[in-house]
């Protein structure tokens, strides 16, 4: 029954949430979750890092690093008591030693919600065998481009962005962007730079009205019209520093800032026109063969009970372990929470395949 009454409140958040105007700061939030389980227990600080095929997300000049012939990367996870659905993966291939080209999709979706406009029939009465369901699914498809530059250490890429959002029969959204990024390392350190939507991505909605409008009309609200939802550009800064501790165990802190524009957000920094969302991350390694990390993101400042405020943030933890071609990764996110529905357990799969050179 519990899980009965968290599908529903969900369901109707996305459905309200779709169907009626958002503010530019809220649109196309399913992007912002993150992918890999690496990049989840380091909290997202992953621009100056990445290094496979998860960079078509964190860092599209990332992939240059991507190593072998092909590398594919699977993850999988669930939120609120497993009734959201959250499904990524994507491929990346070098071209040569200088270019590189992925792929990814992801799938953020909460599936069999029931559907009940029909429930009453034309004579008054209210039949079960009329209910249905239908889900409510957010999906991106992400074309990118990586290439090595002529100046020691760095790298840029570009991603173009395809969004696809749909509440069953009752809504739809088409969408296109624009993301482009760049790695530069020196030594121990590394940089990055990475801008979402740089153009801007829009969001075309459609509505089918004429499966709302009798349900509106009867709870007085406002029959939705076609319009664009605008997910404005962002900024990430990242910088990061690898070094040796002892034999064979590397440590490697990093740190991502995420710059919006779109007036104040719940963030330790915050003006009328820029907020500053701070992302840390460390890892440790051993032989590049096991690696233990921890991160600390979502920082905010929240209003107590007694209207005192008090900080908060969200620590993340995981582990790595790699083995020749095959890398499995684990993360446990939302663990400052205190409500252990909202725990979240995230594998992720990398997988190189390199071809055999033939005998001559």
């Amino acid at each position: 029954m519990q899980k009965t009454r968290i599908r529903f409140a969900i369901a109707l958040s996305l459905l309200s949430g779709n169907l009626f105007a958002q503010a530019p700061k809220y649109s196309n939030e399913f992007l912002a979750i993150g992918v890999g389980a690496r990049g989840l227990g380091l909290s997202g600080a992953m621009s100056s890092i990445v290094d496979d095929a998860t960079a078509g997300y964190w860092n599209p000049a990332g992939l240059i690093r991507v190593k072998g012939n092909l590398q594919i990367a699977l993850m999988h996870s669930e939120y609120f008591a497993g009734i959201a659905k959250y499904d990524y993966g994507s491929f990346a291939a070098p071209i040569d030693a200088t270019r590189t080209i992925g792929f990814s999709v992801i799938r953020f979706a909460v599936d069999d919600i029931i559907d009940s406009t029909d429930l009453i029939d034309k004579d008054g009465n209210i039949d079960y065998d009329r209910l249905k369901t239908f889900s409510s699914a957010d999906y991106a498809f992400l074309f990118s481009y990586a290439q090595k530059m002529k100046v020691e250490g760095l790298s840029i890429g570009g991603n173009v962005k395809v969004v696809h959002r749909k509440v069953g029969e009752f809504a739809k959204a088409w969408g296109f962007g624009l993301d482009a990024g760049a790695q530069y390392s020196r030594g121990k350190w590394s940089f990055a730079a990475v801008g979402k939507d740089i153009t801007s991505t829009f969001n075309a909605w459609s509505y089918n009205t004429e499966n709302l409008e009798a349900v509106f009309n009867q709870t007085g609200n406002e029959i939705p019209e076609n319009g664009l939802e605008v997910t404005l550009p962002r900024l990430i800064l990242g910088s990061a520093y690898k070094t040796g501790i002892t034999g064979k165990i590397t440590v490697q802190p990093s740190l991502d800032l995420d710059l919006t524009f779109d007036g104040k957000r719940n963030v330790p920094v915050k003006t009328d026109v820029l907020s500053i969302d701070p992302k840390l991350g460390l890892e440790f390694g051993y032989d590049d063969f096991i690696f233990l990390r921890a991160g600390l993101g979502n920082i905010q400042t929240v209003k107590n009970i007694d209207a005192s405020t008090s900080t908060t943030a969200q620590p993340n933890i995981g582990i790595g372990l790699r083995l020749k071609n095959v890398t499995i990764d684990y993360a446990l996110t939302n663990i400052g929470n205190t409500s252990e529905s909202l725990y979240s357990n995230v594998f992720s799969l990398r997988l190189n395949i390199i071809k055999k050179a033939s005998a001559k």
